[in-house]
């Protein structure tokens, strides 16, 4: 029955270990069962633990002790002497040449220590290059002496100070080694009867449980995972982003085109159609279909004008602007775009303030680095209303960055060909101990708002920030591209923790 429990090796130890316990007086320990029975110390310790999950069969200690054991260059000099020794015992009567003697895998060290014993002297003056002498008959290997005594086991023979010497030459480690002091346990029997593991129903109608010995539950054991979906760590983050303008009493706009025209991702923000953004190597130029027809024509009329003459107190750009280079299709560059078909969509009713807000994938003709990706995630912030201004900006940005448990904010002015003022935030960053750049923001510019049809004394103020980064920090990755893309280890996504914004 044994057998069947613990496997052919472990029974016989285990057998044996029971045998010894039942004559021991007092208990056992496992490293001298193990010497004893010519067996590595885990097989034992393998065997009690079996036992120990039968039940209370035995009862194990588990003790720690402290002993000396050679090293590898310990037990080569164990079995074949010290360096010194060796060096001794390779000098014919008539010496050898101190070259000769180096070219020996144990020359050097030896050399030196047969030197301080004053067993061996050096002719520098001999007439074929310095030779190398015995000055005594005979030696004692009193290294090769203390190393065996410590390997038969008797290291407390040798006195500190020469178990010291041979640690230094690392010859000699001091481990510490775990055992068991195994005593009999309250159920201690040399027979064992194997223990159920489930109760059945034919037990119960035959009453044969009664008789039976049950394995008890491990109340301590971890469950099963139960198989589950797992959310990718950006969208953990974007979950948290996306509460957080919930909370503010923002509305999420309709951000499922990921193809745009130029007109609304270019031109309508007041965009000049020769800005370098607006290059192949900046953008991804779609070539079928490659243009785009359906404009609302007076307003395309109103955004040529104000790009070629001016207009609305501005003297716009002075070129010759072209309907074709409007009409080309991209991939959206920002999210911008939608805010720009959402503000004219509101310019065409009675006006009334919004807060409006994006998260969603926007894509550069980017080089790929460890902090660049060619498509990644914008988000971004719109509020319009009657006489808005920086100082409202500054105030909803404190307000939205302390809800993400960033507290320390700047802001530098910056340019955007469509808003003015401009300002980059940036916030202190206690891991990196400096400043590092979180968003950027601005209020639209009257040459973006006023051809749309929206009121004169109405500003509309925004902000942006990539989700990427937010979530870099937050989960401590330091290479974009371990966190999106072909190149991410699944498992990341199963391990990530939750994603918690401490405000």
């Amino acid at each position: 029955i044994l057998k069947n429990n613990l496997g052919m090796a472990d029974a016989g130890v285990a057998e044996t270990l029971l045998r010894r316990i039942e004559k021991a007086d007092g208990g056992v320990d496992s490293l001298e069962v193990a010497s004893s029975l010519g067996v590595d110390h885990q097989v034992v310790v393998g065997a009690v633990k079996s036992l120990q999950a039968l039940g209370d069969l035995i009862s194990a200690e588990q003790r720690s002790s402290k002993r000396w054991e050679l090293s590898e260059e310990g037990t080569e000099i164990a079995e074949q002497g010290s360096h010194e020794a060796r060096v001794f015992g390779s000098i014919p009567l008539d010496g050898l040449a101190q070259s000769e003697l180096m070219k020996l895998s144990f020359g050097k060290i030896g050399f030196s220590k047969a030197m301080s014993n004053k067993w061996i002297r050096l002719d520098k003056a001999h007439e074929g290059g310095p030779r190398i002498f015995r000055t005594v008959d005979s030696i004692q290997d009193q290294v090769r002496e203390k190393l065996v005594l410590v390997q038969k086991g008797s290291s407390s023979q040798l006195e500190e100070k020469d178990r010291n010497e041979l640690k230094k030459r690392k010859l000699l480690s001091e481990v510490t080694v775990k055992s068991y002091w195994i005593t009999k346990g309250s159920s201690f029997s040399t027979t064992i009867t194997k223990q159920e593991t489930e109760l059945t129903p034919d037990m119960i109608a035959n009453g044969s449980w009664k008789e039976k010995k049950f394995k008890p539950y491990n109340f301590e054991a971890m469950g099963v995972a139960p198989d589950c979906g797992h959310l990718h760590p950006l969208m953990k983050v974007r979950t948290q982003f996306r509460q957080i303008f919930l909370e503010m009493g923002f509305t999420e706009m309709p951000t499922n085109n990921f193809i745009e025209s130029s007109f609304w991702n270019f031109d309508s923000l007041f965009q000049p159609q020769q800005h370098p953004a607006r290059d192949a190597h900046d953008t991804f130029f779609l070539s079928d279909p490659a243009l785009a027809h359906e404009f609302p024509q007076d307003y395309l009329e109103r955004v040529k004008k104000v790009h070629s003459e001016g207009g609305f107190g501005s003297q716009g750009y002075k070129y010759d602007w072209k309907i074709e280079e409007a009409q080309k299709n991209i991939l959206r560059t920002h999210t911008t775009a939608v805010s720009a078909r959402m503000l004219y969509k509101l310019a065409q009713q009675k006006f009334t303030p919004v807060k409006y807000f994006s998260i969603d994938r926007v894509f550069r003709n980017e080089t790929l680095d460890a902090t660049h990706l060619a498509e990644f995630h914008q988000i971004e912030g719109v509020v319009a209303d009657y006489g808005l201004t920086l100082g409202d900006l500054i105030g909803i940005l404190h307000q939205f960055f302390t809800k993400l448990g960033i507290t320390k904010l700047r802001f530098k002015p910056a340019y955007n060909p469509y808003t003015e003022p401009s300002m980059e935030v940036f916030s202190y960053h206690e891991g990196l101990q400096k400043w590092v750049e979180v968003g950027n923001s601005g209020v639209f510019r009257p040459e973006m708002l006023l051809p749309m049809g929206l009121p004169e004394d109405v500003s509309v103020i925004a902000w942006g920030l990539s989700l990427e980064r937010p979530t870099m920090i937050k989960y401590g990755i330091n290479n974009i591209r371990e966190l999106v893309g072909h190149k991410v280890n699944l498992q990341m996504v199963y391990d990530s923790p939750m994603c918690r914004l401490e405000s």
